[in-house]
């Protein structure tokens, strides 16, 4: 078991990144974020890091709007390995990630999506899962891939949609697991206590 030194790629508020604070901070899980990247210079991501003495920076993505790819993937890459990241962490970052910073970063990038997959990738998964009549929604986190959400799956969490159930109401107690199945997919991570094989992730070895 070794200390996770985390990267954290975001995007908006960062509540996400905030669970993962947290739990380094109970001592629940064995990790340092050691930088905070955001592509909004406005983005609550970027003060939340600073309230925790975390450094965090803007990271300007242009001339793209929704992927992460030539100077800026180099820019980034750069500065994850600069400040010691050995995992980096998508948390609300709204672009695709390329395979440069795949290759950086073997089998060590990890997402969180707003649905069960491989049911409903892409964006506003927990739209998607209401729109299609499910009764059960939820969250998985996973190591990223070169596919859109195609990943081998570390950690899932159902939600029961409520017949009332509104986008706004579901994806909010979706948000409730997404900060719990996080952490806990990161302690598995920090465990080294796991196996990748094709798109299975084999707890225990």
């Amino acid at each position: 078991m070794a200390t996770l030194r985390l990267g954290v790629l975001g995007s908006g508020a960062g509540s996400n990144m905030q669970s993962i604070v947290d739990a380094i901070e109970a001592g629940t899980l064995d990790a340092e974020i050691k930088l905070v990247l955001a592509d909004f210079p406005d983005a609550k991501i970027l003060e939340r890091a600073a309230k925790h003495s975390i450094r965090a920076e803007y990271l300007d993505c242009a001339p793209f709007r929704t992927k992460l790819e030539g100077a800026a993937e180099d820019r980034c890459i750069e500065m994850l390995k600069s400040a010691g990241v050995d995992t980096v962490v998508l948390a609300g970052f709204m672009r695709i990630v390329k395979p440069k910073l795949l290759a950086s970063f073997p089998n060590r990038v990890i997402n969180i999506h707003p649905a069960l997959l491989p049911a409903f990738p892409g964006v506003h998964g927990w739209t998607q899962t209401l729109d299609y009549g499910c009764k059960v929604a939820g969250v998985t986190v996973h190591f990223v891939d070169a596919g859109t959400d195609t990943g081998p799956i570390i950690v899932q969490k159902a939600v029961p949609v409520m017949e009332d159930d509104t986008p706004e109401s579901l994806h909010a107690r979706i948000q409730v697991q997404e900060h719990i199945a996080y952490p806990e997919a990161l302690r598995i991570v920090a465990s080294g206590n796991y196996s990748i094989e094709g798109r299975r992730v084999r707890i225990g070895k």
